[in-house]
């Protein structure tokens, strides 16, 4: 009994309409295969409250329960631009969705103290308030900031981590991020401040390390992200990839030698959203890639 009302719950009718079928077919799957009992919606207290919901990285299949479940309770969407429409057509029709994307700091971006300052405000007058992210609220989405807001102001709050693009992305693409006979670890950066004084990561050090590194919101600073690899001692023959809306229907994925990876993505016309992955692991991408989605190799990328 339990199961079908939560098979009810289900936004099954919205999935179809957004040409989502293998999600709802998933989800429905999921439910029925479950051993224990199916996932609490979020809860509706008295007060307001926030969540802190990672999206995942675009593909509607790889958003979690009880993502979805905080979603189906919310009285008010926050969300930013990395949140693909398939997602968005999850909320229910009557919750109001409020658009708050950062776009790189650029013209028309939500400064981010307006954000904060509304997710408070909204909790104190009594709303269930649902602030979502692409991919996993506490790596690189300031949810930390947000959390420590909300935790000053005495805001109840909750987290529901979301499916990185820094995993799945490279997953998507044929790219396991560590390998036993490759890579012992992976080490996951931003380029988004790539140039700015102060705010480059540490090239030589990572360099060093030897594990694989995943710069995440990488392309728009791409030439001079792999300029600093190579100063830093970076063999220029190391394989790489680009991906570009990793998961998303129009996924788009390079791979060739470091040195020569900006030119192949400027060949390509890969853009925003995207990553790039730098490692011995990138060259597996030509045995085990399967997405049959828009790619491209670089000289000496193999296969």
């Amino acid at each position: 009994r339990e199961r079908l009302r939560a098979l009810g719950a289900l936004p099954l009718l919205e999935l179809l309409e957004a040409g989502q079928d293998h999600t709802a077919r998933a989800l429905v799957a999921a439910l029925l295969a479950a051993d224990g009992p199916p996932p609490p919606a979020a809860p509706r207290l008295g007060g307001g409250r926030v969540a802190l919901v990672g999206a995942g990285p675009g593909d509607p299949g790889l958003l979690t329960l009880r993502a979805l479940a905080c979603l189906r309770a919310a009285d008010c969407v926050i969300v930013d631009d990395l949140v693909p429409p398939p997602i968005l057509a999850l909320v229910p029709a009557g919750t109001e969705v409020v658009r708050a994307g950062k776009r790189g700091g650029r013209a028309g971006s939500a400064a981010q103290a307006a954000i904060t300052a509304d997710l408070i405000g909204r909790a104190r007058a009594g709303q269930v308030v649902v602030r979502l992210k692409g991919g996993d609220p506490f790596v690189f989405g300031r949810g930390g900031e947000e959390a420590l807001a909300l935790a000053a102001a005495g805001i109840p709050f909750e987290v529901v981590p979301g499916v990185s693009a820094a995993l799945a992305g490279p997953a998507a693409a044929g790219i396991p991020v560590t390998h036993r006979n490759l890579s012992s670890g992976v080490t996951i950066v931003t380029g988004h401040g790539a140039g700015a004084p102060g705010a480059d990561p540490d090239w030589s050090a990572l360099v060093a390390l030897g594990h694989t590194l995943v710069v995440l919101m990488a392309m728009r600073e791409l030439p001079r992200i792999v300029r600093g690899l190579l100063e830093a001692g970076a063999d220029p023959e190391t394989p790489a990839a680009a991906i570009a809306r990793a998961t998303w229907p129009d996924q788009g994925v390079v791979q060739g030698p470091l040195a020569a990876l900006p030119a192949v993505v400027a060949a390509a016309e890969l853009g925003s959203p995207g990553l790039l992955v730098v490692g011995r692991v990138a060259a597996l991408r030509s045995r085990l890639a399967r997405d049959g989605r828009r790619e491209g190799a670089g000289p000496g990328a193999g296969g």
